[in-house]
């Protein structure tokens, strides 16, 4: 039955005449249901650490869209938190950490080992999902990418430009090695840990991506998560991996060989013609309909979503947005976005 479904079919490569589809953040707050729940946890963190809590709010949008596939709900910054770094959430502003820059910083995290004591309750929510999810749905575990991590775990926040990290590259770029280092490691342990409690997937998410130029790319984007892959495909031999490096731009031509991933997932910054001319034939790609189409809808919506399928159906693809669904998102433009894929509309 695993193998049957139609997220990991496309992940193997084939061509499906009806493309799966999910959404990135599509537990998220432009879904009441999801703010009913969030309220009844009290804060973000709370909710992301109270499995039962966390595995309704994982299956909210499975229930009311039957997407192909659940992504667990979690957050990016739990890992550097399991590490040791502080971390909070400030209302309307969005998250904190102790900003960790030097050795001395680096010396006073724990060990990668001990980072399961804090993340238990995140595998649990994943062992209910495998439980819970209805049986043609695949589950994805995640993580953020280490640059992406790094650049909030040096800046203490999320920055513009992600100008910090960029200044510590340049400045003491021994210490920087280390913290993608540090956070490869523990990135990999983690994965590993979501795969053992059900993950069927895993993807990395790289949202700063696009900041890296020139060596930096490759060294600090694409190379980090290519070690990452490597390892979870030596421990979890067929497990496919998706990889997303936002903002890549002509750069995501390549990115499956780069990454060793097998799905390269697409940001709306370039178009679905080029993307299936220049990356699709390395394998199967994600995306890549812009995130404002959720909330404007409309006959937009429709025209759009028709000519991403069109142009991805010489080969593998999973239809997905090109970044999270905004907070102020309409429920009904995503069933929308659904039903045009499926030919209902």
């Amino acid at each position: 039955m695993t193998q049957d479904k139609a997220l990991l079919r496309a992940l193997r490569g084939e061509r499906l005449p009806t493309p799966p589809i999910w959404m990135m953040r599509q537990a998220g707050r432009y879904l009441p249901e999801y703010r009913e729940t969030r309220a009844q946890a009290g804060d973000f963190l709370s909710l992301c650490y109270s499995p039962d809590l966390a595995a309704e709010v994982t299956l909210q949008p499975i229930r009311r869209y039957g997407f192909d596939a659940a992504i667990l709900f979690a957050d990016i910054l739990l890992l550097p938190q399991a590490l040791g770094a502080k971390l909070w959430f400030v209302t309307g502003e969005g998250p904190r950490l102790e900003p960790v820059t030097t050795p001395a910083g680096l010396a006073g995290l724990r060990p990668v080992s001990a980072i399961h004591d804090t993340l238990g309750p995140i595998y649990d929510t994943l062992s209910i999902l495998t439980r819970e999810l209805p049986p043609e749905t695949a589950l994805i575990g995640f993580a953020g990418a280490p640059w992406t991590v790094a650049t909030y775990l040096i800046g203490g926040r999320g920055t513009p430009d992600q100008a910090p990290a960029h200044q510590l590259m340049r400045e003491d770029e021994p210490t920087f090695r280390r913290i993608i280092d540090l956070l490869t490691e523990a990135t990999v342990e983690y994965l590993s840990a979501q795969v053992r409690a059900g993950a069927e997937v895993v993807k990395l998410f790289d949202s700063w991506a696009g900041s890296l130029q020139g060596v930096a790319f490759e060294q600090y984007s694409l190379a980090p998560m290519r070690e990452i892959t490597a390892a979870l495909k030596a421990r979890h031999p067929g497990l496919p991996v998706i990889a997303f490096p936002r903002g890549a731009g002509t750069r995501f031509a390549g990115a499956h060989a780069a990454t060793g991933a097998d799905c390269i997932a697409l940001d709306d910054g370039v178009t679905p013609d080029w993307a299936a001319a220049h990356v699709q034939p390395a394998g199967p790609v994600q995306g890549n309909l812009a995130s404002r189409h959720m909330v404007t809808g409309g006959d937009a919506l429709v025209e759009e979503t028709r000519a991403i399928v069109t142009a991805f159906s010489g080969g593998p693809h999973i239809f997905n947005l090109g970044h999270g669904i905004t907070p102020d998102a309409d429920p009904e433009n995503v069933q929308l976005m659904i039903d045009t894929v499926r030919g209902t509309a």
